[in-house]
């Protein structure tokens, strides 16, 4: 952060809660010692934002709450004062020093924090890059990297959990429903995957079983849905059909640009039409499967290949399984549905390229969701104190400055 630079209260906070500051001179503005026996337990909730802190000032030891600003008249401009939720604070901590109130310390920090701290992270929120600390990932420990890619892996997965529990809320939960609307999903990927699966909420598992003897039906029904039928019969059945099941066509439009010919939609939904007509139902056989292998058979429709099949197993039937554990308490599927994902090689996508490129690990499929993640929540939003590597790097500048800066 360059002098003068605004500073942000995420920013404030972080270097806080990882004491990333110089701690051997601390001084309040009325001229007391500081010594931070523990900054406190970081609090998102309403109050202060550091509960339990252990503090000694003046050579008195303290222990209640801390309030950052990054000036200190934000407190009264904030509402805090009268406010019984910050009768406890023991210590305002600040950026800067505006003329705040005095009804107890208050510690500016900007003078204790190290320049190539707020440099690294300056650079990192105007990076224009994949990745904003893609020049620096070669210094991060592979503990770190394991950690991390664990708890990505938890997190993407309770957050597919999270998406199947409301789509079960509304389809009285309708497990085998579920598994047709993902495996759609996972069919249109990778750019057509929400579009797929309008298409198969618009042609119920119901509706489909009805015809899973005549694939040719279930054909007409997919392709009608999407406006791609071209073969005369197929109309005149897709016709008959929709009157009488009183089916509305998707409005939502398909792209082509740019997709491969093995990803083109009406190939796609030919091959989803029979994939659905292979058994009697996909999830009570993903339930009952040892391994991704015991399903191959029911994928063996033409033109499915290794990439596809893989799609559809990591991106459909593991989530599904991790819910189905995750939401009946049943331990044993979440173990299978990580379990599968140690076994399955990692995806190919445009992505996951970019993270090999930067030489990031990738033996599993478990990585490359943990890495899927790592972009979507962490990196694209610039999330960078918030995660593991990000905060490993700023450590290392965190604790460069051994006194005060201009001291």
């Amino acid at each position: 952060m360059k002098e003068g630079g605004s500073m942000r209260e995420d920013l404030l906070q972080f270097i806080w809660r990882k004491c990333y500051f110089n701690q051997s001179h601390l001084f309040t503005e009325e001229g007391e010692a500081v010594q931070v026996v523990s900054p406190g337990q970081w609090n998102t909730g309403q109050g202060p934002d550091f509960h339990n802190a252990r503090i000694r000032i003046g050579g008195f030891l303290y222990e209640g709450s801390v309030e950052l600003h990054v000036a200190a008249s934000d407190w009264n401009r904030h509402g805090h004062q009268g406010d019984i939720h910050y009768q406890d604070v023991i210590l305002h901590v600040v950026w800067e020093d505006d003329g705040g109130p005095r009804d107890f310390p208050t510690l500016v920090l900007q003078p204790y924090v190290s320049k190539l701290l707020l440099e690294q992270y300056e650079k990192w929120m105007s990076c224009q890059l994949f990745v904003p600390c893609a020049a620096q990932l070669g210094r991060v420990e592979e503990p770190v990297w394991i950690r991390w890619k664990e708890q990505l892996l938890y997190q993407r997965l309770l957050r597919r959990t999270q998406q199947i529990r409301g789509w079960l809320d509304a389809n009285q939960q309708h497990w085998e429903e579920v598994t047709w609307w993902l495996m759609a999903r996972s069919m249109g990927m990778p750019v057509n995957g929400p579009v797929f699966e309008a298409i198969a909420r618009s042609c119920s598992f119901r509706l489909l079983a009805r015809y899973r003897d005549e694939p040719h039906l279930n054909k007409a029904l997919l392709l009608g849905q999407a406006g791609l039928l071209e073969d005369p019969a197929l109309q005149d059945e897709y016709r008959f059909l929709r009157l009488r099941h009183r089916l509305k066509p998707v409005q939502q439009s398909l792209l082509f640009k740019g997709i491969r010919p093995a990803h083109a939609p009406v190939l796609r939904l030919a091959q989803l039409a029979e994939l659905f007509s292979t058994g009697e139902g996909w999830f009570a056989r993903i339930k009952e499967a040892a391994s991704p292998a015991d399903l191959n058979a029911g994928l063996l429709v033409q033109g499915v290949g290794e990439e596809m099949r893989r799609g559809l197993v990591v991106n459909a039937f593991i989530p599904l399984l991790f819910a189905y554990g995750e939401l009946r308490e049943e331990r044993a599927y979440q173990e299978k549905a990580l379990r599968w994902l140690l076994e399955e090689k990692p995806e190919k996508n445009a992505i996951i390229t970019q993270w090999q490129r930067l030489g990031v690990s990738m033996k599993t499929a478990a990585d490359s969701q943990s890495l899927l993640e790592l972009k979507k929540s962490y990196c694209g939003a610039r999330k960078c104190l918030d995660c593991a590597i990000g905060q490993a790097l700023l450590g290392r500048t965190g604790t460069v400055a051994s006194r005060p800066l201009g001291a």
